[in-house]
């Protein structure tokens, strides 16, 4: 790994540089930033332990040969061993949570954060009355700990089959002193469910296809496989959910279910089964949703 250049003191010229060669590199972005510049500002600023969303003061801020050099190292392990920016500083920001990462989770990304910030509204239509969730396929915990906030006299159960996920989990789950109203579980799916019935089953799953995954961004590729692999249509572990979650919902209950880029698969793996649809920031097509009695 190269040396810093002389002549780079400041904030200001670190930046620059950063910049020019997150670009060289062709960097992929897709973990929290989606350009250059707003990644390589996160990254100085955050190894220099100042406020992330602070840089015009410390822009023409001189920086000690340390300090420097610490910088300019960070910005190389993101160029040359392409590994996410969450996984150089162990977090990463959804919806304004701050969550603990390192590379036993994906980086958090989900588009139910943004439902969860609504209430799931308008399919959820009173939020106090929610008692009980099940989250499948927790990881970092993020969702889980969102979902108490939103749903402040809900208890969680946060699963996943991963012991080592449910170790970040308990991390998260800890920082947010929720341990009374979060309670994560070991399970592959339901075989570890706690026999009771929910008002919400929640999921962002794995739901990468085969073909994707070959194609991944080599930024993509420090993150657990399982948790991004859904097999040849990417609907493997959802048609299980989709299949098996019945019996664990109350009567006006409501299964949540994240796919991604994967909706005419979805929709051609299900057929019969009757889908609405969330608008997101991804557009109609990100995240569907099924009442209890429309399940099979």
């Amino acid at each position: 790994m190269s040396t810093l250049p002389p002549g780079f003191n400041t904030v200001r010229d670190l930046l620059r540089l950063a910049v020019t060669q997150f670009n060289e590199a062709d960097l992929f972005f897709g973990h929290g930033s989606n350009n250059a510049f707003d990644e390589a500002a996160y990254l100085i600023l955050k190894t220099l332990s100042l406020p992330v969303d602070r840089l015009d003061p410390f822009l023409d801020a001189r920086l000690t040969e340390e300090e420097a050099e610490r910088v300019y190292a960070t910005l190389q392990l993101r160029i040359h061993k392409r590994m996410p920016a969450a996984y150089l500083t162990n977090e990463a920001w959804l919806q304004g949570y701050r969550f603990y990462v390192d590379q036993r989770v994906i980086v958090p990304r989900s588009f139910i954060a943004e439902m969860i910030m609504e209430q799931f509204s308008p399919w959820v239509l009173e939020p106090y009355s929610i008692k009980t969730i099940l989250e499948l396929c927790t990881g970092s915990g993020c969702l889980a700990i969102m979902m108490a906030d939103a749903f402040v006299n809900a208890q969680i159960d946060a699963t996943d089959l991963s012991s080592e996920a449910l170790e970040v989990a308990a991390v998260n789950v800890l920082d947010y002193d929720l341990n009374g109203r979060i309670n994560l579980v070991r399970s592959d799916i339901f075989d570890n469910v706690p026999h009771k019935k929910y008002d919400l089953i929640v999921t962002n799953p794995p739901y990468v296809t085969n073909t994707s995954m070959a194609k991944l961004p080599p930024e993509y590729l420090h993150e657990p496989g399982h948790a991004l692999a859904g097999g040849d249509d990417g609907m493997d572990i959802i048609r299980q959910i989709v299949q098996n979650a019945r019996p664990y919902l109350k009567k006006d209950g409501l299964l949540i279910v994240e796919v991604g880029n994967e909706a005419q698969n979805a929709l051609n793996a299900m057929p019969e089964l009757e889908m609405a649809w969330a608008m997101t920031s991804g557009g109609y097509d990100r995240v569907f949703l099924v009442r209890a009695n429309d399940l099979p």
